[in-house]
């Protein structure tokens, strides 16, 4: 009897694994104040996360009635990436859920429009990259989601098996992704995203503690 694949599990990186709002928000805030320009609060800039720095920080300026440039662009990322794990943290149960799914034998791969480089250096700091066989970055590749490929991609790094795999995120993008490349998708409802993306996902969850059941009912 031939044994089957390992199954994997796909996770978003902000909004998802950790809650990266209030770094991502200072930087923009800080470019922001170059240009004398009024911060944003945390739950303006929510709704502009997902997407990688570059529209973040397009949906920020246009808010301020300001124009990005490449050089603000440019100093933004760099800055951001600086002060990444300032205040990031794992969302709670997040590194228990971890744990239960490779004790269960699941790989983990992070797959997010994040630049790879700044991903691996806040997944270290959280504690979560020894768990990863893969990560697939916003700048891995040539595609980045919602384009399935960035999904397929991650999954073939992570020497995983598109019929044994599940998708997690709190962004339409990821679900977009997910659903796109084949893969059954969970809606991460404690991220960034709003409630109606739960209604294109293939399952819901409200916290980490559920994630290894139902990501399991999924792939069998």
């Amino acid at each position: 009897m031939t044994a089957l694949p390992p199954r994997l599990l796909v996770l978003d990186l902000d909004g998802t694994l950790s809650d990266s709002l209030p770094d991502l928000t200072s930087a923009l805030n800080r470019s922001l104040a170059r240009h004398g320009a009024a911060p944003l609060t945390l739950e303006q800039a929510r709704g502009m996360v997902g997407d990688g720095i570059p529209p973040l920080f397009q949906r920020g300026y246009a808010a301020r009635g300001l124009v990005l440039t490449e050089t603000d662009l440019a100093a933004g990322a760099a800055d951001y990436a600086a002060n990444a794990t300032a205040e990031t943290a794992l969302y709670p149960g997040a590194l228990a859920a971890l744990r239960e799914l490779r004790a269960a034998g699941w790989r983990l791969a992070v797959c997010t429009n994040k630049p790879e480089a700044p991903a691996r250096v806040l997944l270290t700091h959280l504690g979560v990259l020894p768990f990863l066989a893969a990560v697939g970055g916003g700048d891995s590749f040539a595609v980045r989601k919602p384009d399935p490929g960035h999904v397929r991609l991650t999954v073939a790094a992570a020497g995983g098996d598109m019929g044994r795999s599940v998708m997690i995120g709190d962004h339409h993008n990821d679900v977009a992704a997910g659903k796109a490349a084949g893969l059954p998708t969970i809606f991460a409802s404690w991220g960034y995203g709003p409630e109606e993306v739960g209604a294109e996902a293939d399952a819901t969850v409200r916290g980490f503690g559920e994630v290894a059941e139902v990501a399991g009912w999924l792939v069998g």
